[in-house]
């Protein structure tokens, strides 16, 4: 069992090969090492329930503050936890990684790297040499200056600049309850998806992002219809690594965030044809000249941010517009193609591993089950996890597109 968590800043946030942020682990700054280990008298169960409820407290290892300055310039890049059982039946990692220098694809190489590395020395019957691991890593954001074009400009409305007495880049909490709630797509649902995502023209991703953007503005529109002109906001993160000819191996972040947003009464109104060509058109956006452009727009910005602090002054910062409020959100990241259950580390693959539990409204994580092989032509055939975190009044059994993911038990 994993538990796995990120912490900010997000991808892309600045430029790793920079003088002015040195990105290295350096242990005695934070008094944590990068391992750490603990034994538990419990059983089996009580364990898999603090992991299916992401208790992070007690299975995921301690990380710093997400703000970066120069007062903090060695941040640890990669912390696990262990937490083994005194009867032997079971351990679980916590694992917590820096954004910067692994996205999701470097991650689970790294980690099946290193299982293949334990399993191999678990299996040996004697010591000898340390065998080589199947995907060495790698590092070097590579240059993209060749993706530019001339004359082209994009407002990038996935990022917002604010004054810097409201600066944060962590999530903001708003005064609603949010509460978690898991969703679950089988495989003839996802058939389904995939037969109305080819009518309208649009992928599975448009489709299953289209479904729950307009139905999380439905639900929260009827329960408050004074909002009407309120703002509903879609983002989703985008990884380019095929379109910038990156490997697999390569540590480094190049995810970059897309946006789109309308009046929460709109985006209700609206059929679900048109909500989906939206989606579609905003992801759609990510071209090779928007990725440049992403990528100069903040460390440009960046840069300007490290002149003001060393000069005392206090200018506008920047921060994902995901993180600034609004009414209805819907920000989705999805981990449905990564290699997830092929980590063994010699005593099996993992029986279930979950993202870390994100109380903060909008979240919405697309993630591949326990059944699922990895691969992502192998998980279209396995049921799909949705971690949607929205206020506590938002009830998807009421939504007919939505009712039928809610576990049986919940609705």
């Amino acid at each position: 069992m994993l538990v796995r968590k990120y912490y900010q800043p997000v991808a892309g946030w600045f430029d790793v090969r920079g003088d002015d942020i040195d990105v290295v682990f350096h242990a005695d700054k934070f008094n944590d090492p990068p391992f750490t280990m603990q034994t538990l008298d419990m059983d089996c169960e009580e364990l898999a329930d603090h992991v299916g409820k992401s208790n992070e407290a007690l299975l995921v290892p301690s990380c710093p503050s997400s703000y970066i300055s120069r007062e903090n310039q060695d941040i640890p890049m990669f912390l696990v936890k262990a937490t083994y059982l005194k009867s032997n039946g079971a351990m679980t990692l916590g694992v917590v990684y820096h954004h910067s220098l692994l996205d999701g694809t470097a991650f689970w190489t790294f980690m099946n790297n290193w299982a293949c590395l334990c399993k191999q020395l678990y299996e040996q019957a004697s010591p000898s040499p340390v065998p080589p691991i199947p995907n060495p890593p790698s590092f070097g954001f590579p240059n993209i200056s060749h993706l530019h074009e001339p004359g082209t400009h994009f407002d990038h409305s996935e990022y917002k600049l604010v004054d810097s007495s409201n600066f944060t880049r962590v999530f903001l909490e708003g005064k609603d309850k949010i509460k978690e709630n898991l969703l679950v797509i089988s495989v003839e649902q996802q058939h389904e998806i995939r037969c109305m995502a080819k009518e309208f023209g649009v992928s599975f991703n448009s489709m299953l992002c289209a479904m729950f953007w307009k139905e999380v503005s439905v639900l929260r529109f009827n329960a408050r219809p004074s909002t009407a002109q309120d703002l509903s906001l879609f983002t989703c993160a985008t990884n380019p690594r095929a379109q910038l000819g990156m490997s697999k191996n390569l540590c480094a972040s190049p995810v970059i965030n897309l946006a789109e947003s309308r009046p929460i009464g709109e985006i209700a109104a609206m059929e679900l044809r048109d909500v989906a060509q939206l989606v579609s058109q905003t992801i759609a956006k990510g071209s090779q000249e928007y990725i440049y452009s992403s990528t100069n727009f903040l460390l440009a910005q960046r840069q300007k941010e490290l002149s003001d602090e060393k000069l005392g002054a206090a200018g506008n910062k920047i921060m994902l517009v995901y993180v600034c409020p609004a009414y209805a959100k819907c920000v989705v990241s999805s981990s449905r193609n990564f290699p997830i259950y092929q980590s063994d580390f010699g005593f099996g693959q993992p029986e279930y591993v979950r993202p870390p539990y994100l109380p903060y409204d909008g979240c919405m994580r697309v993630w591949p089950t326990p059944q699922s092989a990895g691969c992502g032509t192998e998980n279209k055939e396995a049921p799909l996890e949705i971690y949607l975190s929205q206020p506590d009044y938002v009830d998807f059994s009421q939504s007919p597109l939505l009712s039928p993911f809610v576990a049986p038990s919940l609705r």
